[in-house]
């Protein structure tokens, strides 16, 4: 059995989470301007942090001798949470494996802490962060962190949240065992079907920590400038940043073309400020609906009622009134297959993937070609023919 600690460390937040590094790493000031608007926990991050406490669970079960008649009951008191959806446990179950993989690779057995919260007031004004688990021996630091999102891809390479992580767990561990190399594994089920990994030295790791104190000192007192970008996106000042709103909206760099056709490289820029224009929109639209109903007077806008629904009072007894005068009960359903991904989320991709894919039932289709920023990991399309396509032969060796 390796050796372990696990704690139950509430995830509070700091003033520079370490969640949230990639915003204020890039916009020093969001921070500050952040901490003075209300904070909202969506459903999804509530769902999200049950599958946390599903997979912790999970963890002290396999590693830190939770009894089964503990664990059983644990785990069906978070079945019964409203938010619970029965492919968490696939997911979790992957999270498991995942770190049970790890653990059986080291030479002897490591230490793993769950849950642990790490002190970061090296490298942030007022730093901590807790992480989900945290593997140490053979001179490895192994920081793994589940994401339950969908959304939004979170690669490990250059991640700001996971190296504050490693830097608080180098500082926790380092006293108590040695440590050359540090590897970061993302755990995101519901967008990679493997773990993304990424792997640097110590010495890197506190060279990027030395790096941003400057940048965090900044961010801790409010000063700097706003930087709109990619990293907005979960910033609770996006509708309403004035830097953002500005950034999104200003046409200077279109003012008088000439030719009269913009270029392609224009046509770029177009399509980048477009694409942030309708998710501010939209967001905003939402944002000021809200205030509106709470009676705040918005010049030029009301709120209105929007299409209604209808539904059965009690569907059996409608349905039966409707058969009692004559309609026949094949007009009243409608049979339609299950798709390929609505069975795979039915299922569990397990026994999807071993019913239906493996046994050649289902084929994959790539998908059309479509527009993404340049940074996407995804492969660029080409429409280039390789004679190995057309010929089904392998390529010629030189």
């Amino acid at each position: 059995m390796a050796a372990g600690e696990i704690a139950h460390a509430e995830r509070a937040h700091a003033l520079l989470s370490a969640s949230g590094a990639h915003r204020w790493l890039h916009c020093p000031p969001s921070a500050r301007l952040e901490s003075t608007l209300p904070d909202s926990e969506s459903e999804a991050a509530k769902r999200g942090t049950l599958a946390h406490e599903i997979g912790e669970l999970k963890l002290q079960k396999a590693f830190f001798g939770l009894q089964a008649r503990k664990y059983n009951a644990e785990l069906k008191k978070k079945q019964k949470h409203e938010l619970y959806e029965a492919v968490i446990e696939e997911h979790t179950n992957a999270y498991l494996d995942y770190i049970q993989g790890l653990v059986h690779a080291f030479p002897t057995p490591p230490h793993i802490a769950v849950e642990r919260k790490l002190d970061l007031t090296d490298y942030i004004p007022e730093g901590f962060g807790t992480s989900d688990c945290t593997i140490i021996g053979a001179g490895r630091l192994h920081i793994v962190d589940y994401k339950n999102g969908s959304g939004v891809p979170v690669p490990a390479e250059d991640n700001p949240q996971m190296m504050l992580y490693a830097l608080g767990a180098y500082k926790a561990f380092a006293s108590w065992f040695p440590i050359t190399e540090v590897h970061i594994s993302i755990v995101q089920p519901k967008v990679w079907d493997t773990p993304s990994e990424w792997s640097l030295s110590v010495a890197d790791l506190l060279a990027w920590g030395d790096s941003i104190k400057p940048i965090a000192k900044q961010a801790f007192n409010g000063e700097g400038e706003y930087a709109p970008g990619s990293h907005c996106g979960f910033c609770r000042a996006k509708e309403k940043c004035r830097a953002r709103v500005e950034s999104l909206l200003s046409l200077e760099s279109f003012a008088p073309k000439k030719p009269p056709l913009i270029s392609w490289e224009e046509v770029a820029d177009a399509l980048r400020r477009g694409e942030g224009i309708v998710k501010w929109y939209n967001s905003i639209k939402a944002l000021a609906l809200a205030e509106v109903i709470k009676g705040t007077e918005l010049l030029g806008w009301k709120a209105v009622e929007g299409r209604g629904s209808r539904s059965y009072v009690d569907l059996d007894t409608a349905f039966a009134h409707l058969k009692a005068n004559g309609i026949d009960e094949s007009v009243l359903y409608k049979r339609e297959p299950l798709t390929p991904p609505q069975l795979e989320e039915t299922l569990t991709k397990k026994v999807y993937r071993e019913l239906l894919e493996e046994t050649g039932h289902v084929i994959k289709s790539p998908g059309a070609p479509t527009l993404a920023p340049a940074d996407d990991k995804r492969p660029a399309f080409s429409n280039q023919v390789k004679p190995e396509d057309v010929f089904n032969t392998p390529p010629e060796q030189s």
